[in-house]
């Protein structure tokens, strides 16, 4: 389908092999569902395939790269390439990615930066279309989901740590995953256009959208703030604010730190400080009703392992709007 839509076929692997991995991990959010708003994208000039980063500025460890409105798993990926580079140099590498559509799960850049040996930090917002969550205290929206993602490496005893969370207390496409499988959201996401609580799902397709809620109260909503200044305003890609465009595009925005641990201190220090505090986390006693305490990139590893053996399910409507997106491009499934 990414082919027949123009995109050439190494372009069309690494977005496709994102959007696998995300369903793998468990973030089918972020998954092949996202197929049917590429194409409407594509198709509305939106989203522009086979494009690469454009330098805008650099002054030492520090890049500004232009994504040309291309497929962000491309962009984000070759921007987070430079970065690593740099951060092997100079021991740290300080990013603003502008201008890039739908960069999909952010944790994949943190795991490109883990398996280069690097910690790294993401900050993300984005911009182009209206608005879904709402600040502390508001009844509408005035956020994206403006995740965060901080990655540690792997070490000889103790495996990488991704942590990788959107700032709302679900991302978008987990909503729309339940609103296509006809399925409630749990209570305490979401409120309708009247900033009234509500487990439906639909009111982020009404006319006027309901919004999501941030985690934490008033803290997720500071992070969210953050990441939106962070990115759009002091990385230079733009805010969500209504003085900017709004269609049916996804333009991320993504500022990023990348580091040589090694810099700091030794190599064995690390993986021992680790593996003990890793340990001390995991061997405290569950809460009545709870499982044990896992680490943050646990969750993914085990659905790769399970989803890997028994497949990805996905609801028919998700599989409807792919087959019709393909059928765009003339690609037909059996």
């Amino acid at each position: 389908m990414l082919i027949a839509a123009g995109s050439d076929a190494r372009e069309a692997a690494i977005v496709a092999d994102h959007l696998v991995l995300a369903n793998l991990s468990g973030h089918d959010s972020h998954g092949v569902g996202m197929l049917p708003h590429y194409a409407r994208n594509l198709q509305a000039g939106l989203l522009h395939p086979n494009q690469h980063i454009e330098e805008v500025r650099r002054d030492g460890s520090i890049m500004v790269f232009d994504g040309r409105a291309g497929y962000g798993q491309v962009i984000a990926r070759e921007a987070m390439a430079e970065a690593i580079n740099v951060s092997r140099e100079t021991g740290l590498a300080l990013v603003a990615l502008r201008n890039a559509h739908h960069i999909g799960r952010v944790g994949t850049y943190g795991e490109q930066c883990a398996d280069a040996g690097l910690v790294s930090l993401h900050f993300v917002n984005v911009t182009g279309h209206l608005p879904y969550v709402a600040p502390h205290r508001g009844s509408d929206a005035r956020f994206g989901t403006n995740p965060i993602c901080i990655a540690l490496p792997d070490t000889e005893l103790e495996p990488r740590i991704i942590l990788d969370f959107a700032t709302s207390k679900v991302a978008l496409g987990k909503v729309r995953v339940a609103h296509n499988s006809g399925k409630k959201m749990a209570e305490g996401l979401l409120i309708d256009k009247n900033g009234d609580p509500t487990t439906d799902p639909g009111v982020m397709w009404e006319e006027k959208v309901g919004a999501l809620l941030t985690i934490g109260e008033h803290k997720g909503y500071g992070l969210a703030l953050m990441c939106e200044l962070l990115s759009g305003a002091i990385g230079g890609g733009g805010t969500l604010q209504p003085g900017n465009v709004r269609d049916t595009r996804i333009i991320n925005n993504m500022l990023s730190i990348v580091i040589d641990p090694t810099r700091l201190t030794e190599q064995n220090f690390i993986a021992s400080e680790m593996k003990a505090m890793c340990d001390y986390v995991r061997a405290s006693p569950p809460r009545k009703g709870e499982e044990n305490v896992i680490l943050p990139g646990d969750p993914e590893r085990a659905q790769r392992v399970a989803r890997k053996s028994s497949g990805i399910e996905i609801d028919d409507e998700t599989w409807r709007q792919i087959i019709e997106a393909a059928a765009a491009f003339d690609v037909k499934f059996e």
